[in-house]
């Protein structure tokens, strides 16, 4: 057997999530870069659509989505855990799950596409085809990003919103600036699930783009210094913050998320319970369902109702679910401090599932 096979993009968003874990884990493995070749001779074949990052196991099997890349290395190197003992810190994480995976897109999108355009063309065409002429990576990377880049409209990045997302991100950048002068991580000493959900587009888009790694080594040092310790995957040991507790300094990222990301999570479960109306169990779920309002940074606009942001919430709500006792007060006290008790009372308009690399109604 080989060790692990890591196949994604320097500049891809959850490639960087899972290289920074693997790396975290201490785990031997290569990383090759997805090109024609590999995307039909290794994804196409065994996840059945073009999709990174793909982990294939050492006996040969193929993982693909980043939560089940990390629950498959996780069942067989459980030490140390990526997730948090205590039952409260492991629902803000998947929470925090929630927050990096599909919110953070929107400025991780917008400051790739409207201010490195030309840098991350050139940087697509240089790792798909490494053997090209350096002249003609931009046109080759022009060719292969612009699916990328019509991807920025439809996440309602415009002239509208653009003031809101900047504005909202740079707030986030002082928030977790200001964790991180007490805490090398989320929850203290050595990361979990919460940093590494933060580190996909934190390190791929926001710090290893050059214009956007200049915005934050001037508006968050903090957390530039924190992305390169958690993509070089250091720490392994140490303490989390004691009893169980959600720091205070996470509170306004957490007030973010809820104000900004929970109506769009709702609006989201609100169409997909009327395209559940037609469908059937086993059926595959569309990526979206259509479009829904969205407030940043007191900016409006429309967005795609993403299903696979559902998905997500509901792992963070088994998770709340599970919760009993004074564990379940106490998940209360916190979703009412960050304005959040709505997913208290948040029903899933059905269960989803994957199946084949696919996501689909339970």
């Amino acid at each position: 057997m080989t060790g692990y096979i890591l196949y994604g993009s320097q500049a891809s968003l959850f490639t960087g999530k899972v290289r920074g874990y693997i790396n975290w884990k201490g785990l031997v493995f290569e990383e090759h870069a997805v090109n024609e070749t590999i995307m039909k001779t290794v994804i196409l074949p065994h996840v059945g659509w073009p999709v990174i990052p793909v982990l294939q196991t050492p006996d040969g099997r193929i993982v693909q989505d980043t939560a089940d890349i990390i629950a498959e290395i996780e069942s067989t190197n459980p030490e140390p855990s990526v997730m948090p003992d205590g039952p409260m810190q492991q629902f803000a994480s998947l929470l925090m799950q929630v927050f990096g995976d599909q919110w953070l897109l929107l400025p991780a999108m917008h400051y790739r596409w409207n201010y490195n355009e030309d840098w991350i063309f050139t940087e697509f065409g240089r790792s798909s085809a490494p053997d090209a002429p350096a002249n003609e990576h931009y046109s080759i990377g022009k060719q292969r990003g612009e699916k990328f880049r019509a991807m920025v409209s439809l996440l309602g990045i415009d002239e509208t919103t653009i003031p809101g997302i900047e504005a909202s991100y740079e707030q986030f950048l002082a928030e977790f600036s200001a964790h991180l002068e007490n805490s090398k991580y989320v929850f203290g000493d050595r990361p979990t699930l919460a940093d590494f959900a933060l580190l996909g587009p934190l390190y791929a888009h926001l710090y290893r783009d050059p214009a956007s790694r200049d915005i934050m080594e001037q508006v968050a040092p903090n957390v530039a210094r924190w992305t390169e310790r958690t993509i070089s995957g250091q720490n392994r040991n140490g303490d989390l913050t004691r009893k169980d507790a959600i720091p205070e300094t996470l509170l306004p990222i957490f007030q973010r998320h809820a104000a900004e990301h929970f109506p769009v999570l709702a609006a989201t479960n609100n169409l997909f319970g009327k395209w559940c109306e037609t469908a059937s169990s086993g059926d595959e779920v569309p990526r979206s369902f259509g479009m829904v309002p969205f407030v940043v940074g007191g900016c409006e606009g429309k967005t795609l109702a993403l299903s696979f942001s559902l998905f997500r919430l509901q792992a963070a709500l088994d998770a709340l679910e599970s919760l009993s006792g004074s564990d379940r007060k106490a998940a209360g006290a916190f979703l009412a401090s960050i304005h959040g008790e709505d997913l208290l009372s948040f029903n899933m308009s059905h269960r989803l599932e994957r199946k084949n690399c696919k996501l689909c109604l339970a």
